[in-house]
């Protein structure tokens, strides 16, 4: 595997890694404040950051490469409300995204298309990844204060875990 594209898939796996990690605490700072909707769907988005993350390491591996098992830094654990915490996921995403573009942009330079290819899945992901931040956002926007609207809110959220479970395994 070419040297610069396996430092740029280490350095990616680092990433889902962290971005993983990040969902963790999101989800058990929410689940501390009594929203266990929003916890289980930020549960169930730590494990799909690590699946991309495994998804990572084996393709690394499987390339002749040498995939690294990061080191990572303690996300944050405290959020000041459910909107500030997605406010800071979706910026998270943002920086996801454009560290998935450099990945494919090393990928062109070095006219590894094969890489390329594999990683456009990931930028597909990191699209809808950013739709659902938005719209959730959306809606927290609506809701404003509003406990009752919130209570919802929460509701829906395990719902949506829900939905794409069934989506994806055909089990909820």
């Amino acid at each position: 595997m070419n040297q610069r594209i396996e430092k740029a898939l280490n350095e990616q796996i680092n990433k889902e890694a962290s971005s993983s990690q990040y969902y963790l605490s999101m989800a058990s700072w929410a689940e501390t404040q009594g929203l266990s909707g929003t916890a289980v769907f930020m549960y169930a988005h730590s494990d799909e950051e690590r699946f991309h993350m495994l998804k990572l390491i084996k393709f690394v591996n499987e390339r002749g490469g040498k995939a690294i098992v990061p080191k990572i830094e303690q996300p944050p654990s405290d959020f000041e409300s459910v909107q500030r915490m997605f406010e800071l996921l979706l910026a998270h995403e943002l920086t996801v995204t454009h560290s998935i573009n450099e990945v494919v942009d090393v990928c062109l330079n070095e006219k590894d298309y094969t890489t390329h290819n594999f990683m456009q899945w990931y930028v597909s992901e990191q699209m809808e990844e950013e739709a659902l931040a938005r719209s959730i956002l959306d809606k927290l926007k609506l809701i404003g204060e509003q406990k009752g609207g919130m209570y919802l809110f929460d509701r829906e959220m395990q719902e949506i875990t829900a939905a794409g479970a069934k989506n994806n395994d055909g089990v909820a």
